[in-house]
C-alpha cells in the first residue's frame, strides 16, 4: 500500500457518553476555526438528554490545542476569505467516511456546526441530504462552489437537497464581524432554496452563542429528533 492508499485516519472524538451506555440519537459537534472538541462540549448539558453526543476535532493543527477543518486564503483585493478545493474536499470527505463508520449504532444522527463548523456541516447534508434528522449551522456559512471554493462537483446532489428540503436551523449574531456580510446573503440564498429552514438573528450577538440561542437549539432538537 502506497501513502495515497492509506486510510485517513480516524479523527479524536469527545463522546458524552460511554459506549455502553449511548442513546440511539447521535449529535455530531463540530467546532470552529482555531479551536477544539472540547469547545462546543460545554454545551452538552443544555442539550436534550435523549442525544448521545460526538465532538469531533478537525484535522489540520494551526498550534497546540487549536484546530482548522480547512486553510483560509484572503483575496488581496476585497479581503475576503475563501479557501483551496483539496483540503476543503478532503475535510468534507474524511468527516463523512467517519460518519458512515459510526452510524450503523445509531438510529438518527444530526449535526450541529459552529463558525466553520457550519461549513463542514452543511456540507456533509450537501453529500447525503437524506442522511441526517437535522442540521444545526450557528454563526457560519454553506460552501460556495461558484467562489474559491471550485467544488460544484462535490456537491452534485443539490438538487436532490432541494427535493428532499431537510430540516436546518440557522442562527447567527446581528453584531457577527467574522463572517462576512457577502457570506451571509450566499448562506441565505442557497439554504431558502434549499432546505427547511428555520433562521434566527440575534440582537448584539457577536462571533458567538448565547442562552437564547441556546435555548432555541435545545427546543430545536427536542422537537425535531424524537426520542424513544
Amino acid at each position: 500500500m502506497t501513502d495515497t492508499d492509506a486510510p485517513t485516519p480516524a479523527p479524536t472524538v469527545r463522546w458524552s457518553r460511554p459506549e455502553a451506555e449511548r442513546t440511539e440519537h447521535l449529535l455530531v459537534l463540530l467546532h470552529g476555526y482555531g479551536a477544539n472538541e472540547d469547545d462546543l462540549f460545554g454545551l452538552v448539558p443544555q442539550l436534550p438528554d435523549h442525544l448521545t453526543v460526538a465532538a469531533v476535532r478537525a484535522p489540520l493543527t494551526l498550534q497546540p490545542g487549536a484546530y482548522a477543518w480547512f486553510p483560509l486564503t484572503q483575496d488581496p483585493a476585497t479581503g475576503e476569505l475563501g479557501a483551496e478545493p483539496a483540503p476543503v474536499r478532503e475535510a468534507i470527505e474524511g468527516l463523512h467516511a467517519w460518519i458512515a463508520a459510526v452510524r450503523g449504532g445509531f438510529r438518527t444522527v444530526s449535526l450541529l456546526g459552529f463558525s466553520q463548523g457550519m461549513a463542514m456541516a452543511t456540507s456533509l447534508l450537501r453529500l447525503d441530504p437524506e442522511a441526517y434528522t437535522c442540521t444545526v449551522g450557528l454563526s457560519g456559512f454553506v460552501v460556495d462552489p461558484d467562489r474559491q471554493e471550485g467544488l460544484g462537483d462535490l456537491f452534485s446532489r443539490d438538487e436532490e437537497v432541494a427535493r428532499v428540503r431537510p430540516k436546518v436551523f440557522w442562527g447567527r449574531g446581528q453584531d457577527d464581524p467574522i463572517i462576512s456580510e457577502a457570506r451571509v446573503e450566499a448562506a441565505h440564498a442557497w439554504l431558502n432554496e434549499h432546505v427547511d429552514l428555520m433562521k434566527v438573528v440575534y440582537a448584539g450577538l457577536p462571533h458567538a452563542i448565547n442562552a437564547q440561542e441556546l435555548g432555541h437549539v435545545g427546543e430545536y432538537l427536542q422537537h425535531t429528533v424524537p426520542r424513544g
